[in-house]
């Protein structure tokens, strides 16, 4: 600590400390080495002691050769914190590909249980299409979104497949106007409504049936389909019915009369007492409507699900 205090280069006091030492002693050449490097060590030493001891201005003593941050705070800290900021990120990173990851395969079980439901209704329909209205089966599709777009093609009904009408019943016919407008399908369809309304439901499915076939694609096509499975379901026909509902549905289940065709098509397998295709129909349309079946057709909806005992 004397050799701190002085004000004497601590190199000067050791030069001659070494020197003093040197000329006493009869050490060899290599001993002479030896000292040379103690003393630039030492050297070395007393110098890092000065700066840590003499900080400042100084021009006799030299900066710390590691400065502390302007904020006063450790590097270790600073490099701390960036290495938890990183960490932090990295684990909020893998969170949010956990939630993506479990939501990508919550929507393909999803998929998958709308493609198997589907299957059973295709299935369902294509058993019974040998005494449907329709004589070409319903457009397999793969999805719960359908893409077919080819219509059934109702049968021409023969004179033997209803008792002949009456001439009062005739002249009632005859007595519903069929609209003259510039939109030629929705006058088929209209009439053929008009028909229903009036409750001459085998009038209405020939004229339904006509409209279908001749306007595929038109706006009113997917009103004419669910009316005339209605004007079969109407008429104590369910099995008859029930493919119409399915085509209405598969053919755009965005459709405007899409989701009446689904639950009128459970009301149907309601009528077989098809328990089973009935609660499969239900829940593919709380599914694909939740909207709906709270809202505009939740009374028909509730209506049907007391009527059977589903698992879900």
């Amino acid at each position: 600590m004397k050799l701190l205090n002085s004000p004497a280069k601590p190199r000067a006091v050791l030069a001659c400390a070494i020197a003093g030492l040197l000329l006493t002693s009869g050490a060899p050449a290599f001993a002479q080495d030896k000292s040379e490097a103690r003393i630039r060590k030492l050297e070395a030493e007393v110098s890092a002691l000065q700066r840590r001891v003499f900080p400042g201005a100084d021009g006799r003593y030299f900066e710390p050769d590691i400065a502390a941050p302007a904020n006063g705070s450790p590097n270790g800290s600073t490099q701390t914190t960036a290495v938890t900021d990183i960490l932090a990120r990295l684990d909020a990173l893998e969170s949010a590909i956990q939630m993506l990851t479990g939501q990508v395969e919550q929507a393909n079980n999803t998929q998958r249980g709308f493609e198997q439901r589907l299957a059973v209704l295709e299935k369902a329909s294509a058993t019974r299409s040998a005494t449907t209205a329709p004589a070409t089966s319903v457009p397999a599709v793969a999805s719960g979104t359908a893409t077919g777009t080819s219509q059934p093609r109702p049968a021409t009904p023969t004179p033997t497949a209803t008792p002949q009408p009456s001439a009062e019943r005739l002249a009632a016919v005859r007595a519903i106007a069929k609209p003259q407008t510039d939109d030629a399908g929705d006058d088929d369809y209209s009439y053929g409504f008009r028909l229903w309304e009036a409750k001459f439901y085998p009038e209405a499915q020939q004229a339904l049936a006509a409209f279908v076939e001749k306007y595929p694609d038109h706006w009113r096509t997917t009103y004419g389909r669910n009316l005339l499975g209605r004007a079969y379901l109407d008429n104590g026909q369910p099995r008859e019915a029930a493919p119409w509902f399915l085509q209405n549905y598969q053919a755009d289940n965005k459709a405007a009369r899409a989701p009446d065709s689904l639950l009128f098509l459970a009301e149907s397998m309601i009528e077989l007492g098809d328990k089973d295709r009935a609660c499969i129909a239900l829940a593919e349309f709380s599914e694909t409507y939740p909207a709906i079946a709270s809202g505009r057709l939740s009374d028909q909806y509730e209506s049907n699900r007391r009527q059977v005992q589903c698992s879900n």
